[in-house]
């Protein structure tokens, strides 16, 4: 049983209240407790030692991804990010200058956000750390934006670049909060997630929350320099593309919006960000699956992104 499996069995029959709005299945929950012109955002993930993040990783950057991560997922949302609790699971021999690292990491992504560390949890755990962050934010009525809006016809556009994010950018990356908020003020966009397992993963998520397909142009994807320098430099590497495709923790956007907006939205992008990539990598269709199209044709996409339990860890 894999991760998305155990979560489909653990989640068919929780409790529910009048406050949910989207319960589990999208990047946070989304709660209605009656302010007049706002919902809640709930959000909560976890970072582990030799998962996530390997013992010889600076402190800081350790801290800066676990919050980090939840960030990216209200991003997702088109939220902002308002207060966070932190669990700190740590062995018993742990290094206390070690640990104030990794807060002094979250508290410096936190200040820039302009969210509160408001509280949480130490505890014992065997062995090595486990580090769990809950995040709350907010989004205006009408304005969060779902897995589940995908239309067929839809342009599929991507932020930034995919690929070899182990060469570092797994524990520097910046959630796309602004970048998010602006396109939902300006646009309609229909659907969106953030690529935390790997487009060929998280893209399944997207077109099965909204009942649709996908097909990807294979020369539009943008591949990171350091998957193009893994695949030419190390022969035991993926190839780039498949790098780009399933090497996960990318933690840029994945949207789609109607055709006829696309280019609108790519002409504003590149004036209001111009040192930050948005590329259209395909459109939405009415078939089930994903396609992809090179220079030999459209064939089914077979490759997956990064799922806990399938693989050794």
């Amino acid at each position: 049983m894999n991760e998305f499996e155990l979560i489909a069995r653990l989640t068919r029959s929780l409790p529910t209240n009048r406050s949910v709005v989207v319960g589990p299945g999208d990047d946070c929950a989304v709660l209605d407790v009656g302010l007049p012109d706002r919902l809640l955002l709930f959000k909560a993930d976890a970072l582990v030692e030799g998962v996530h993040y390997t013992p010889a990783a600076p402190p800081e950057k350790i801290g800066h991804k676990a919050l980090a991560r939840c960030l990216s997922d209200i991003a997702a949302m088109a939220g902002t990010p308002t207060a966070a609790l932190v669990t700190a699971a740590l062995p018993a021999s742990f290094d206390a200058a070690h640990v104030e690292g990794i807060y002094a990491g979250m508290s410096a992504l936190a200040r820039r956000h302009e969210v509160a560390i408001v509280g949480g949890e130490t505890t014992t755990n065997p062995q090595r750390t486990l580090l769990s962050v809950a995040v709350l934010g907010v989004v205006a009525r009408g304005k969060a934006v779902l897995r589940s809006g995908a239309e067929v016809g839809d342009a599929l556009l991507v932020t930034g670049e995919l690929g070899g994010s182990l060469a570092g950018k797994h524990l520097e990356f910046e959630p796309r909060l602004a970048e998010a908020r602006w396109l939902a003020q300006n646009f309609h966009v229909h659907a969106m997630l953030d690529l935390s397992d790997g487009l060929a993963g998280d893209l399944r998520h997207l077109i099965r929350a909204s009942k649709v397909g996908a097909e990807l142009l294979a020369p539009s994807i943008p591949i990171s320099l350091e998957a193009r320098r893994a695949a030419k430099e190390q022969p035991s590497s993926k190839p780039a593309l498949l790098a780009a495709l399933t090497d996960g923790e990318d933690f840029e956007l994945l949207l789609t919006v109607a055709a006829r907006d696309a280019v609108a939205v790519l002409d504003g992008w590149h004036k209001q960000f111009p040192d930050l990539r948005l590329t259209c990598i395909g459109k939405i269709t009415g078939t089930e699956g994903i396609t992809i199209r090179d220079k030999q044709g459209v064939r089914p996409l077979t490759a997956n992104g990064y799922v806990h339990f399938s693989q050794p860890e």
